[in-house]
């Protein structure tokens, strides 16, 4: 189970090239699953005091805190058999791998910021991302939102009880999260209540929230932070100039307008083992995308071969998050004790 993140995170880069070589249907021909209902538990892969075994191994049970994150986790549904544009969240292995996968390796950046509240939304699957198949897919990616959208109602009249809020995600997450932050969050009394919106693995536009500013601050709030993470020297072929260039590019190692970085300033990536490698990479910030460095850890020869470090966003920047994510929640509390 130790090399599950780390062998999936991989092919999760590989599979949107390999999703051609499946028979893929109109979005009208298959069937869509029952969406949860966000009053019963079952529909919650993270609620506190229902932390599962692999968060707990990372970050340790459940201590009540004074702020909250909402966390929506990427794309997981590639099954090249299976012929639904949307993911069953009943089946047994698509839980497990939002569990396995995105909780413990990525949600867990923010336990010691703030409760953890993920739930289980019918993502769309990673065809949808084929620019050949754009024609066929219905409303799947509304249906991927709305249940986001149902969850967050769900957990502001039951769950937050005025707490602070961090909104998180990362990929086909921070696109929806960027599209609740919007929503809920932008230019809207609910501002006030928002810590940060971390929003990595997704081309954010400068000009996409109209009151939310761009945070370039280590302890700014209120507003979003978001990056693209490549081996240095590398750009995404046929992407970079339409997705990635000009959008929002924010330095996650030291939270300001710096373009570089030296080994000393990282303080840790988590790795497949679950351990954590400070001072292990550098990172350079161009246009649209932040070059990092073949990290320093064991096995580094493997990562060598990688160039899109997209599946790593978080993971790279994992201590590096956590601690900012506590800096800026004790902003905001101290703001509110004034």
């Amino acid at each position: 189970m130790k090399k599950l993140f780390f062998i999936t995170a991989i092919a999760s880069v590989l599979s949107l090239s390999s999703c051609s070589t499946a028979k893929v249907v109109p979005f009208a021909q298959t069937s869509v699953a029952e969406a949860p209902d966000y009053a019963k538990k079952e529909s919650w892969a993270v609620l506190p005091g229902k932390y599962p075994e692999a968060l707990v191994n990372v970050v340790g049970e459940n201590a009540s805190k004074e702020a909250d994150v909402f966390f929506i986790y990427p794309t997981l549904f590639s099954d090249k058999k299976d012929p639904a544009w949307n993911a069953d969240v009943t089946q047994e292995a698509i839980r497990n791998e939002v569990i396995e996968l995105s909780v413990a390796n990525q949600a867990s950046a923010f336990g010691a910021a703030a409760n953890i509240y993920v739930p289980f939304y019918r993502q769309a699957h990673i065809k949808i991302f084929n620019e050949k198949y754009r024609s066929l897919v219905g409303s799947s990616w509304e249906i991927a939102y709305e249940d986001v959208k149902r969850a967050f109602m769900y957990y502001l009249e039951h769950y937050n009880n005025g707490r602070p809020i961090i909104i998180a995600g990362h990929s086909q997450g921070s696109m929806h999260g960027s599209a609740l932050v919007k929503e809920f969050f932008d230019g809207t009394p609910l501002q006030s209540q928002l810590i940060a919106a971390y929003l990595p693995g997704a081309g954010i536009a400068k000009d996409y929230f109209d009151q939310l500013p761009e945070l370039t601050r280590p302890d700014a709030i209120g507003g979003y932070v978001s990056w693209n993470t490549y081996k240095t020297n590398n750009l995404p072929k046929g992407r970079y100039e339409n997705y990635y260039k000009g959008s929002t590019t924010t330095n996650p190692i030291t939270w300001d307008t710096s373009t570089s970085t030296s080994l000393e300033d990282h303080r840790g990536l988590l790795y497949y083992d679950k351990q954590l490698y400070p001072n292990s990479l550098t990172i350079e910030l161009v246009d649209g995308m932040v070059w990092a460095t073949v990290p320093r850890v064991p096995k580094r020869f493997f990562m060598s071969f990688i160039k899109n470090y997209h599946a790593f966003d978080i993971n790279l920047f994992w201590k590096d998050i956590s601690e900012n994510a506590e800096l800026r929640t004790q902003k905001w509390l101290n703001e509110q004790a004034k």
